[in-house]
């Protein structure tokens, strides 16, 4: 029977990959935890811890007792958010980080994943199909907590032997729980928009190409990353992963042809900063060779599944 610790369980990414393991490994042998005191609802189906990673002892305690074969750390400030909050990010991001390598060295946890981004690259990145290796200098808070913790990653299995794994997501878009404050948020928000029949104001310009994914996805890539034998994991600090990319005016035209009277107008903000910084598109070949890798959602496909399934009442 395995016995999984998903931390920030209450996340975009996290209530998703919470229901994906239980369905694999039963309910009640995946734990989700998070920092809010109730349980999310879609998670009350299952174990239910609260936790603050930052609480050091108090998580290294409940590991200890509990001894976990596989932890999910995905506690974290995202780039917008991070951006009004840097020290605070900083803090959240590399603690919890540090607190679940040193368990794993110790051999309370077998097996870690940790989650990456494509924001530990930067302005002096190749943009297109940017490949595993690369120039690597991230202008954000998100970006810089990221690139170090992939470094810490790789470490910690060099120097102590500890399975860790990571991907670097591009944006996630889900329908069943709601964004946290990424730069990539309008991909889902304006799915809402358009089935509340309002017209929607993108906060990036309208050929901005940022590397996107349909959740189910994500959660699937996370999972056969875990389930992968260690001897195929080649790459300890993070893995690419691609799946497709568009502007907000490709995804505004994809909707209209299923909404026609659908309306986009744009007014970037302070992110559209940070997406100038990104990649377009995202070479993830070292994925496919080493754990066979592969997205199964193109853009249409994902325009489908969204607009049937958001709930509007969620605005």
């Amino acid at each position: 029977m395995s016995n999984v610790l998903v931390i920030g369980a209450g996340g975009q990414i996290g209530t998703e990959l919470v229901l994906a393991l239980r369905k694999k490994h039963g309910e009640q042998n995946v734990v989700a935890a998070d920092i809010k005191i109730e349980c999310p609802p879609l998670l009350i189906g299952g174990p239910y811890v609260q936790m603050d990673v930052l609480n050091r002892d108090a998580v290294r305690n409940y590991i200890i007792y509990k001894g976990f074969d596989k932890v999910y750390l995905l506690a974290a400030l995202l780039s917008a958010t991070a951006e009004k909050n840097p020290d605070f990010a900083w803090k959240l991001n590399m603690e919890g980080l540090f607190t679940i390598l040193d368990l794993a060295k110790e051999g309370h946890i077998k097996r870690i994943f940790w989650p990456s981004s494509i924001a530990v690259f930067g302005p002096t990145t190749p943009a297109d199909q940017t490949p595993q290796t690369t120039v690597m200098e991230p202008s954000t808070v998100y970006g810089i907590s990221k690139l170090a913790g992939e470094r810490w990653c790789e470490y910690y299995h060099a120097k102590f032997g500890v399975d860790v794994r990571s991907i670097r997501y591009p944006g996630l878009i889900s329908y069943k729980s709601q964004p946290g404050g990424g730069t990539t948020d309008y991909a889902v928000d304006i799915f809402y928009k358009a089935k509340a029949s309002k017209a929607f104001i993108s906060f990036l310009s309208e050929n901005t190409a940022l590397p996107m994914m349909f959740m189910d996805d994500a959660i699937r890539a996370t999972i056969e990353l875990m389930n992968a034998p260690s001897e195929s994991i080649k790459i300890r600090s993070a893995y690419n992963l691609g799946g497709i990319s568009f502007t907000p005016k490709q995804l505004g035209e994809a909707i209209s042809k299923v909404i026609p009277d659908f309306q986009i107008s744009y007014a970037p903000d302070f992110r559209q900063e940070i997406a100038d910084s990104w990649p377009n598109s995202i070479d993830d070949s070292e994925a496919k060779k080493d754990w066979n890798w592969k997205h199964q959602y193109d853009l249409e496909g994902l325009v489908n599944i969204m607009l049937a399934n958001v709930d509007i009442n969620l605005l």
